[in-house]
């Protein structure tokens, strides 16, 4: 809602007497009554009114379409709606927060306020979803990432992320852990290059869908972009040699850099970002072997969120757009396909009417936190068109050339995203397989030093990512430091375990483990980096 006021700056303190008038008005349980002006006639009423950028507003659609407005006692506001029938439906309420906002989004525009406010049906729902926040706030990433030294992002390069030494160790850890994934289920890894002529994205049909939202560059008269996702380049790379039947399903897998011009007032922390690196992955396949594939891939993905820590999945079939190329028979055969596989895969699933690609249907698969938000972060979309608009072919059965049918997944999405959903999953505490830190070594005094060293080497022989705390420090004060740092285990060792080359062990939670032998916490440790623990 856009309320015109005389010039007034607002402070969280003037939150509680405008929900005191909310709640007067609630009580008043005055009627919301809609009405319907055209668009000339709506622009001259709010001039009216001196609602200038509610006019503005208004002469920026389409001069043949209607307005509508609604009136609750004395005050008329400009709205899609629909609304409740009357104020008396909105008791349980609250008020959260005064923001900056520019006009329209654009930093050249004068500064606005905007008021953030959340309004349910129970009081116990508007109490839950305020613990909701409470939590989120807690989880955030960008406060974690700065706490835990993992990550910056700069105003010298807005949109793109300073990963620390632990930032770039989770990275590291979910980068492995997918590339394992593609090498055991039959992808081959690839590399595409950054710079791609500008021909190319024209040929695919991004040139005129993503050409806002591309960086670009020109050299030697010739204009190219910086690529916003990965698929041309997997086309160019299967076209390269003669491609037969027999080598479908071919799978392609790249951890691909991608660059995507976001408005600055976009960006959020390392979740919406300019540069990113997808698990990208590009499936060249025959019709009939789409099914197959699609009902491996839900399982894959299935798999790979279990071990990240997701359990809860949510599918979503999105269907063809208005503008899109392809014939609506191979959309009917690409949507069908993505049906089926779900039935196949006994995952309930909605329809999202409108919001596939421009090129083919997709399933969007939807993650559910530790505190119930959704992100959408895995897509299987069936594409019989852009292979064909390249040229790329195969050999099929009969000695015929046949364009393949292109398979776009992703299971991650965006690393940088991920990481960040990760982050707030676990509020920082990863599970030690992902931990940047694993172990910490810490001395009571400095007669155990050496011997801290020697465990150190131990583990390091063993891969474990541990440091020594060698630091001249009470032992309770360095277990309070590594505990705020949410290090999975940290190992106390005194003169008592020097003697018997064991450990104390302090699990992250305060869990005293008691004294083990070195070897039976490297046992432990493994345990439950294999089980993803």
């Amino acid at each position: 809602m856009l309320v015109e006021v005389e010039e007034v700056q607002l402070t969280p303190e003037d939150l509680a007497a405008i929900e005191k008038r909310m709640a007067e008005l609630a009580k008043k349980d005055e009627p919301v009554v809609r009405r319907v002006l055209p668009r000339d006639e709506a622009v001259e009423y709010f001039k009216g009114l001196g609602e200038h950028y509610k006019a503005e507003i208004i002469a920026s659609i389409p001069a043949d379409q209607e307005v509508s407005l609604y009136r609750e006692g004395g005050f008329e506001d400009l709205c899609r709606g629909p609304h409740v029938p009357s104020t008396g439906r909105l008791r349980h309420f609250k008020l959260m927060k005064v923001a900056g906002a520019y006009w329209r989004g654009d930093q050249a525009n004068e500064q606005l306020q905007r008021i953030y406010g959340t309004a349910w049906a129970s009081k116990d729902d508007l109490a839950s979803y305020l613990r909701m926040l409470e939590e989120a706030e807690k989880r955030d990433h960008r406060r974690l990432g700065r706490e835990l030294d993992l990550f910056h992002v700069d105003e010298h390069a807005p949109g793109l992320v300073f990963w620390h030494p632990k930032g770039w160790a989770i990275w590291q850890g979910v980068e492995q852990y997918m590339r394992a994934v593609y090498r055991d289920n039959g992808y081959q890894e690839v590399k595409g290059p950054q710079l791609l002529d500008q021909g190319l994205w024209e040929k695919t049909g991004h040139w005129d869908k993503y050409r806002e939202n591309m960086f670009t560059t020109e050299s030697e008269k010739r204009d190219y972009a910086l690529k916003p996702m990965n698929c041309p380049g997997h086309i160019l790379i299967f076209k390269q040699g003669i491609k037969s039947y027999r080598d479908l399903p071919l799978r392609y897998g790249e951890f691909g850099q991608c660059h995507r011009n976001e408005p600055t007032g976009g960006l959020h922390g390392i979740m919406r970002v300019r540069g990113f690196t997808q698990d990208d992955g590009h499936i060249f396949c025959t019709e009939d072997m789409i099914l197959d594939e699609c009902v491996a891939y839900t399982a894959l993905l299935q798999k790979v969120y279990q071990d990240f820590g997701f359990t809860d999945i949510l599918y979503k079939v999105a269907t063809r757009p208005d503008k899109r190329i392809g014939s609506d028979e191979i959309w009917d055969k690409a949507e069908a396909a993505l049906i089926e596989s779900l039935k196949r895969s006994g995952c309930d699933h909605v329809l999202s009417p409108g919001d596939g690609a421009f090129y083919g249907p997709k399933i969007e698969y939807t993650l559910k936190d530790a505190i119930g938000r959704q992100w959408q972060c895995g897509t299987m979309q069936v594409d019989f068109s852009m292979a064909s608009l390249l040229g790329a072919e195969y050999v099929a059965e009969d000695s015929s050339r046949r364009h393949p049918v292109m398979l776009h997944r992703a299971i991650v999405g965006s690393f940088e995203r991920f990481i960040g959903i990760l982050i707030e999953q676990h509020a920082g505490a990863l599970p030690a397989w992902l931990a940047p830190v694993q172990v910490v070594v810490a001395t009571i005094t400095d007669g155990q030093h050496d011997y801290a060293r020697e465990v150190v080497k131990t583990l390091q022989k063993q891969g474990v990512r541990v440091q020594a705390d060698l630091r001249n420090e009470k032992i309770t004060y360095k277990i309070r430091e590594h505990s705020l740092q949410k290090v999975p285990y940290i190992l106390v060792a005194g003169d008592k375990e020097k003697a018997s080359g064991a450990v104390a062990v302090r699990a992250r939670g305060n869990l005293d483990l008691g004294v083990l032998p070195l070897s039976d916490f490297i046992a432990k440790l493994a345990d439950d980096v294999a089980r993803k623990v």
